[in-house]
């Protein structure tokens, strides 16, 4: 079976990380949609015009058994179309506001996101329904995304941009800290142990993609032999520069 993994960027390689030590027996296609990065500021109409039209394409040429929408942005929009377009199983990506909900032990929960993840009224109701007795606090990050692909592509990150990016996160209401940071932005686990250095204090940074891996593993039959065929990743702006030709080889990844 072939798991198609999706995001606007090299972010979601968080998610097919998990899922492949979850599902080793598929085979996995990567594919960034590198044309629209970074996907927040796209107008809601404009923006699931463009990925209706990628998707429709990928399917074609892929025939996935799934699509992991390894993407918290997209996800917050793009899931209902998607489900009624396609037969088989469809996996977004969501702002982890519950379990952060159920794990915070002061009742200040912030959720580190995207600008577009921020505005979604997905992303309000998500509040409304699980966090109503918790603090949480929406945190849109403009360039964090794109600090986070520079780190992956070259070890190195400016502090001073990472620590301005996320100081909003924390707060401190009488002694009742923060606690627990949601990572609502598949780009960002790749920064976790910077997050953690530059923290005021420590929080639990919560990491969704190994519950990601989860539920796609549990929509899918088990077991069956491992499939001999190369994961690929493909770039929807074209061939990628060489640094990102070595992360995907890293990853064991053949960009086509």
């Amino acid at each position: 079976m072939t798991i198609l993994v999706f995001d606007s960027g090299i972010g979601g390689l968080s998610v097919l990380r998990e899922a492949r030590i979850l599902m080793p027996e598929h085979r996995f296609v990567y594919v960034a949609d590198d044309a629209s990065f970074p996907i927040g500021g796209w107008e809601e109409g404009a923006l699931i015009d463009r990925l209706m039209f990628v998707f429709e394409g990928l399917v074609k040429r892929y025939d996935p058994s799934m699509i992991i929408v390894a993407c918290n942005t997209a996800s917050t929009i793009i899931l209902p179309p998607l489900r009624e377009r396609f037969d088989f199983p469809i996996v977004g990506t969501v702002p982890a506001i519950k379990p952060a909900a159920e794990r915070t032990s002061s009742g200040q929960v912030s959720v580190l996101a995207t600008p577009g993840t921020v505005q979604r009224d997905y992303t309000r109701s998500l509040v409304s329904e699980f966090a109503r007795d918790v603090n949480v606090k929406l945190v849109g990050a403009e360039n964090l995304a794109v600090l986070a692909e520079e780190f992956m592509l070259t070890g190195t990150v400016d502090d001073k941009a990472v620590s301005a990016e996320i100081a909003d996160c924390f707060t401190d209401r009488l002694g009742a800290r923060t606690d627990v940071v949601v990572l609502a932005c598949t780009h960002y686990p790749f920064l976790a142990n910077v997050f953690r250095r530059l923290a005021p204090w420590p929080v639990d940074w919560l990491n969704p993609a190994e519950a990601i891996g989860r539920h796609a593993q549990s929509l899918l039959s088990h077991g069956g032999p491992i499939e001999d065929v190369q994961d690929i990743a493909e770039f929807t702006k074209g061939r990628p520069k060489p640094e990102m030709l070595r992360l995907m080889s890293g990853f064991g990844l053949k960009v086509v």
